[in-house]
């Protein structure tokens, strides 16, 4: 979260006061129905929908897609554990495929690992990192694939001009506390199909669609049981500021990182970008030839937090569940152990994308402040220019 504060308190006030708090209602605020269609407009959409969480919205869109037992789903050995549970609580089973220097799904292992079980792939914009979207398309379109992208972490970014989750099939947003834009937790599905719109409608509220308001109102799909991640009016209330925030925040948060990395251009090399100038610019990747030196500047600059190598929850090794293939408590609702899918299953090992833990290793981040003054941009790079000659 980078920026909130008396707006988003007067428009809760507002919510509050008018005891509508409900995401359907007849009040005269409705804060998540004009929510949904300034994302609609916004992001240039024609479906969108407010959820609890980015997994929310994932799960939901793998859902609309169709996506289920007998199924695989090609995920970034580098994302957050809800990517991968996603495809697993849809009954699906995930592929782990490698990352490249851009510390995005290597679009090159994304053919090598796709099967006549493949349905879909998920690219992830980690960190606000565009993935190769061009040829994830490309190669989604020669063998048929759904792409599901993961904005999670890239609210607002793009690719090549367009707005990241508006690429592919459908697209999810997250806005907890650690994005670019927070109501502490929340979620967003976009999508341009009508079919998984209507599927995602129904799943994401269980059905209860149907018995409050007109939101079936021209859904053919039938009902059917699903999950509870309705949002709230508080919710859309805090997002709606906060969305006419997105791009001040953005144009800030890219002004500052080529400021830092234009200063810092001849004293060290720089993870490769597919679009530095969609890059949401929350993040500076500095690379190193070896993981020692990633070590050293790290323990040079105090953060040794720094490493994505070493986040223990972002890297499929320390994805336990998944490792041990315990998709669900009870073993019949278990897609590890669904028949559909015991020919699919991988061979998940720790050392089983060698290459993407290398690159991780020898990755360190410095974390960008938009509200940062030119003294203290002045500051941290006299501070990185120490620890690089460390």
């Amino acid at each position: 979260m980078f920026r909130i504060g008396m707006e988003e308190i007067e428009e809760i006030t507002k919510v509050i006061n008018s005891k509508q708090l409900f995401k359907v209602n007849s009040g005269e605020l409705r804060e998540s129905e004009n929510l949904e269609a300034e994302m609609r407009e916004k992001f240039g959409v024609p479906y969108t929908l407010m959820m609890t969480s980015g997994h929310a919205a994932l799960t939901s869109a793998l859902i609309g897609m169709g996506v289920g037992p007998g199924d695989q789903v090609i995920i970034p050995a580098y994302t957050y554990i809800a990517t991968a549970i996603a495809v697993v609580a849809a009954g699906a089973i995930p592929v782990i495929a490698q990352i490249d220097e851009s510390l995005t799904i290597d679009p090159d292992d994304i053919e090598r690992k796709i099967t006549k079980a493949t349905k879909a792939i998920i690219p992830v914009h980690i960190q606000g990192f565009p993935c190769a979207m061009d040829k994830i398309m490309a190669i989604a379109k020669k063998h048929g694939l759904l792409v599901l992208e993961d904005a999670c972490q890239g609210d607002g970014g793009s690719f090549k001009g367009q707005r990241l989750a508006t690429i592919g099939d459908a697209g999810a947003f997250s806005f907890n506390y650690y994005k670019i834009i927070s109501a502490g937790e929340g979620g967003a599905l976009l999508t341009k199909n009508r079919e998984i719109f209507e599927r995602a409608l129904i799943y994401h509220d269980s059905s209860a669609v149907a018995f409050f308001g007109t939101q079936l109102d021209g859904v053919t799909t039938e009902p059917f049981c699903g999950q509870e991640f309705r949002t709230n009016e508080i919710t859309s209330a805090i997002l709606r500021c906060q969305l006419k925030k997105l791009d001040p925040i953005l144009a800030d948060l890219r002004a500052n990182k080529k400021y830092v990395m234009d200063a810092l251009a001849d004293d060290c090399a720089f993870i490769k970008s597919n679009d530095i100038e969609g890059d949401c610019g929350t993040t500076i990747g500095i690379m190193f030839g070896t993981a020692a030196e990633a070590d050293r500047f790290a323990e040079a600059m105090n953060a040794p937090g720094s490493i994505p190598g070493k986040t223990k929850k972002h890297i499929y090794a320390d994805w336990a569940s998944i490792m041990n293939k315990r998709g669900a408590f009870h073993p019949a609702m278990d897609p590890f152990k669904m028949e559909a899918n015991k020919d699919i299953i991988p061979n998940y090992t720790k050392d089983m994308c060698k290459a993407s833990l290398d690159i991780l290793c020898r990755v360190c981040y410095i974390g960008v402040n938009p509200d940062w003054t030119k003294a203290e941009m002045d500051a941290e790079i006299a501070k990185i220019k120490a620890a690089l000659k460390a």
